[in-house]
């Protein structure tokens, strides 16, 4: 394997890391771990909170960097 191989490995694991601790910290219908960080009765009284919203924007990011760094695996290790 080369470093370049290596490397993206790498950033697949970790980044495959943040992407469940991203979900896990998402509410669902009943609230979830967010409410920990902000969320709570506030986003009951106006929609969604920052937090969520920044928590959100985290996910989309982390899922596209993440099926970027599949796609460039499929490649290299074929």
């Amino acid at each position: 394997m080369s470093f370049l191989t290596i490397a993206v490995v790498v950033v697949h694991v970790l980044v495959s890391a943040l992407l469940i601790l991203f979900i896990l910290l998402k509410s669902g219908r009943g609230g979830g771990l967010s409410d920990m960080f902000g969320g709570g009765a506030i986003s009951t009284m106006s929609g969604s909170t920052v937090v969520e919203k920044n928590l959100d924007r985290l996910t989309v990011v982390t899922g596209v960097v993440w099926t970027l760094t599949t796609m460039i695996l499929s490649l290299r290790l074929t």
